[in-house]
């Protein structure tokens, strides 16, 4: 029999959001964070144009799309580096840094990638529990050792939505030694509406040592084509590049992310929607008396304990999918309406003093 890394008998499986369907045919999916919105007529035709060339080999170094986010962001087109979403990109980087004995210090719960591909990097986690459903970044900074190499702070966190504040992250960084990498994980920046939740890339300028990730498959709708990419000064740049799967971002997911860029303000005009509702969803579950976090993000965090499995049954039961987190919570992702208005009225009727 074939032998294999012992790594696999330890490392988390990735679970994606599953899609459920009630006995009546209802089927609402609230367990992946996706755009509720379908893509718009102009990045279609992007696509279909793009979809007439893909007998050939997609651009590896995405140079297009490289130069037009170097634009878009006022940095150095050495600064980008592309991946097949933000997903690929985190892998990435823990490739540059994943040897025996390097240690990744990251926030749990936080994104549940993290520990697997971790793991499967050959580095040695360390996870730091939450603080009010919130990064603990003293606690952090304090687990900070000579074999740290990186710390990952996602920001807004997922899966409960919360945020660090501009004093608290400045005061966390002036901790972490230069030569410990920091990506600020901010796939869900779109969404923030908090003036004190800084822009990444604010810290990024400052320190050599700070990178940040952001992703076109949240407020950008592209979660089907897969494109992420991180933005730090050329040394961390330069060594996440060399880890790309050679053709990794395909051809349709280039042409959608530039097209994407070009529709920029149409797009974020969805994401106000989006914001409208997810005030509107927390409100509501509140006067039901249900504890809600505070979110930046697009999604909702009910801490259920024991109960989330059921919780999550007894949405399902109904078409409405959620996504539970062991005996922990369940995230709920803000969709249209419809979708929202059935899983508020599922989450009264639920028995509920949380």
């Amino acid at each position: 029999m074939p032998r294999f890394r012992s790594i696999l008998d330890t490392v988390p499986a990735y679970k994606p959001g599953r899609a459920v369907v009630s006995p009546d045919g209802r089927s609402y999916k609230l367990s992946s964070n996706e755009s509720p919105y379908e893509p718009l007529p102009s990045v279609i035709e992007a696509i279909t144009r793009a979809a007439g060339e893909i007998h050939r080999y997609p651009d590896h170094g995405a140079v297009r799309l490289t130069r037009a986010l170097a634009e878009r962001y006022d940095v150095p087109f050495e600064h980008v580096a592309v991946g097949a979403g933000s997903v690929s990109v985190t892998a990435q980087v823990l490739q540059t840094i994943g040897e025996a004995g390097a240690e990744v210090v990251y926030a749990w719960r936080s994104f549940e990638a993290y520990p697997l591909l971790a793991g499967l990097a050959g580095t040695t986690p360390v996870q730091v529990p939450l603080t009010d459903e919130t990064h603990d970044l003293d606690a952090m900074a304090a687990a900070i050792t000579p074999a740290t190499r990186l710390v990952f702070v996602c920001n807004p966190n997922n899966p409960t939505g919360t945020v660090n504040r501009t004093a608290e992250i400045e005061r966390f960084l002036d901790r972490v030694p230069d030569h410990v990498l920091v990506v600020l994980d901010e796939a869900y920046r779109e969404y923030v509406r908090d003036t004190d939740v800084p822009d990444g890339l604010r810290f990024y300028r400052e320190r050599p040592n700070v990178a940040v990730m952001r992703t076109f498959s949240k407020a950008y709708g592209l979660a089907g084509l897969r494109v992420g990419y991180l933005i730090g000064h050329e040394p961390v740049a330069g060594a996440v590049h060399k880890t790309l799967t050679p053709f990794a971002v395909n051809h349709l997911a280039q042409a959608a992310a530039l097209a994407s860029l070009e529709a920029e303000r149409e797009l974020l005009e969805r994401v106000e929607r989006v914001v409208a509702e997810r005030t509107r969803v927390r409100e509501a579950l509140l006067a039901q008396g249900w504890t809600v976090p505070p979110t930046e993000a697009n999604f909702v965090w009910l801490r259920l304990g024991a109960r989330t499995g059921e919780f999550a049954e007894s949405c399902a039961e109904s078409g409405v999918a959620v996504r539970p987190y062991g005996d922990e919570g369940a995230r709920v992702s803000i969709a249209d309406p419809e979708a929202n208005d059935t899983f508020l009225k599922l989450a009264e009727a639920f028995p509920h003093r949380c």
